[in-house]
C-alpha cells in the first residue's frame, strides 16, 4: 500500500497546519502543549472557532456540519491539530454521542441536539461505567422503567469524566432486566444533569485532580422522546460509540509532541560533562520510542487508507492498545528526565518538572478507558487474528 501523501494531500495538510497555528489563540495552545490545566472556557473557545470554520466535526454527516473528506484527510486533520497542540473538540460531543445521534437518532433528536453539540453549547458526559460494571460494561445495573411518557431511572454511574462541567449525560440503562443475554435489554437515554434526582460527587484522583465523578440517579424522570434509537438496542449503539472513541485514543501527534519536549528538556539537563540527551542509554531509549511511534503512525495511516465509509474497524483496537502504551511510556520518560524535580514541591522546581508527575499518574488511566487493553487484546485475537 502506498502511504506517501499525494500533492493534493500535502497542500491540504499545509492549509490545516497554517490555520491551527494562526486562528487558535497561542496562549491556549501553549498551555495544552505543556500539559497545563485548561479551563472550560479554553475548550469552548477553541471548539467554537473550529466549528465556525467547519473544522469541529468533520467525521459527521455533511448535513450536520461534517466534511466530505477522505479517511486520509480526516487523519491529517486530527494529526495536525495534535501537532499544533490545539485542544481537540470535546470527544464526548464529537466522537461519542454526536455520531451516535447522527447514525441512530430520530430526525427530531438530530435537529435538537446536533447543532449545539457541535458548537459546544451543550457539554456532554458519558454515563457508562458503574461499580462492578467498568470493563464488563454489559453487567450494568442502572434501571429505567417506563412510566407513561417518561422513564424513571435509578442507579449509579462512576468514573464519569468531566461531569462537573457537563450540562447533559448520555446514559446506558437497563430497560429489560429479563433479557436472555446481559448485552440485551440495554437502552441509551439523554438527560440534563440538573434534572431532579441527579447528584454529582467528585472523586479525587491519585494526581490530586478532580477529573472524574460519581453520579447518583434517584427516581430521575427522563422524557421518553430522549431515548436514542430503539429501546433495548443500546448495546449496539455503545459498540458503535466505543469504536469511534478507540481510533482517536491513539493520539500519535500528541505523543510526538511530548517526545520533542522530552528531547528539549534532556538537552537542558546537565549530566557529567555533557547533557542527558548525549547519554548513550537515554539516547537509545529515546530512539526506541521514536521508532515505536513511527510504526504506530504507519499503522494509523494504513487503517485510515483502508477504512470503509469512515466506519470504525476492529483495527481500531490495535491503535488504542499500542497508542495508550506509548503515551504511558513517554509520560514516564518525562518524569525520568525531570528526576527529583518531578516531586510535587511548590516552588522547588520548574513547572514542567512538577507537572510531569501528575501527567504520568493521570495517564495510567489510558489503558483502561475506551475498553481496557485486556479487552482490546481479546478483540484483536478473535476478530483480527481469528483465534
Amino acid at each position: 500500500m502506498q502511504l506517501a501523501l499525494t500533492e493534493d494531500e500535502l497542500a491540504f495538510r499545509d492549509e490545516l497546519r497554517a490555520f491551527f497555528r494562526t486562528e487558535i489563540p497561542a496562549e491556549i495552545r501553549n498551555r495544552a502543549r505543556h500539559s497545563e490545566e485548561l479551563s472550560k472556557d479554553d475548550f469552548v473557545t477553541t471548539q467554537r472557532i473550529l466549528n465556525a470554520h467547519g473544522l469541529a466535526v468533520p467525521n459527521w454527516p455533511v448535513e450536520w456540519g461534517g466534511k466530505d473528506w477522505t479517511p486520509i484527510q480526516r487523519h491529517l486533520w486530527h494529526d495536525e491539530m495534535q501537532l499544533a497542540s490545539v485542544p481537540e473538540p470535546l470527544t464526548f460531543n464529537t466522537n461519542m454521542i454526536g455520531p451516535v445521534i447522527a447514525q441512530f437518532g430520530s430526525r427530531e433528536l438530530k435537529e435538537r441536539f446536533l447543532p449545539p453539540t457541535a458548537n459546544l453549547d451543550i457539554w456532554w458526559c458519558q454515563g457508562f461505567s458503574e461499580p462492578e460494571a467498568g470493563s464488563d460494561l454489559a453487567s450494568l445495573r442502572t434501571t429505567a422503567v417506563r412510566d407513561g411518557d417518561s422513564y424513571v431511572v435509578n442507579g449509579q454511574k462512576t468514573w464519569t469524566t468531566a461531569a462537573q462541567s457537563a450540562d447533559w449525560m448520555f446514559c446506558l440503562v437497563r430497560t429489560d432486566p429479563n433479557a436472555p443475554k446481559k448485552q440485551a435489554g440495554i437502552s441509551l437515554l439523554l438527560f440534563p444533569l440538573d434534572t431532579p434526582g441527579v447528584t454529582v460527587r467528585p472523586i479525587e484522583l491519585i494526581d490530586g485532580g478532580y477529573e472524574v465523578n460519581e453520579v447518583f440517579l434517584e427516581d430521575v424522570r427522563v422524557p421518553a422522546n430522549q431515548l436514542v434509537g430503539e429501546e433495548n438496542q443500546g448495546w449496539t449503539y455503545a459498540k458503535y460509540l466505543l469504536g469511534n472513541e478507540r481510533t482517536g485514543i491513539a493520539a500519535v501527534g500528541q505523543t510526538k509532541v511530548r517526545l520533542w519536549l522530552a528531547k528539549e528538556y534532556a538537552r537542558q539537563t546537565r549530566l557529567g560533562t555533557g547533557t542527558l540527551l548525549t547519554d548513550p542509554l537515554f539516547a537509545a531509549r529515546l530512539a526506541d520510542l521514536e521508532n515505536e511511534v513511527l510504526a504506530l503512525e504507519l499503522v494509523q495511516l494504513r487503517v485510515a487508507a483502508g477504512s470503509a465509509d469512515g466506519k470504525p474497524a476492529p483495527e481500531s483496537s490495535i491503535l488504542k492498545l499500542r497508542g495508550t502504551e506509548l503515551q504511558q511510556a513517554v509520560t514516564e520518560l518525562l518524569v525520568d528526565v525531570a528526576g527529583p524535580a518531578s516531586l510535587p514541591r511548590d516552588g522547588a522546581s520548574e513547572d514542567w518538572a512538577r507537572r510531569s508527575t501528575a501527567t504520568y499518574l493521570n495517564y495510567r488511566k489510558t489503558s483502561i478507558y475506551g475498553g481496557s487493553n485486556e479487552v482490546q487484546r481479546s478483540i484483536i485475537a478473535s476478530t483480527i487474528l481469528g483465534l
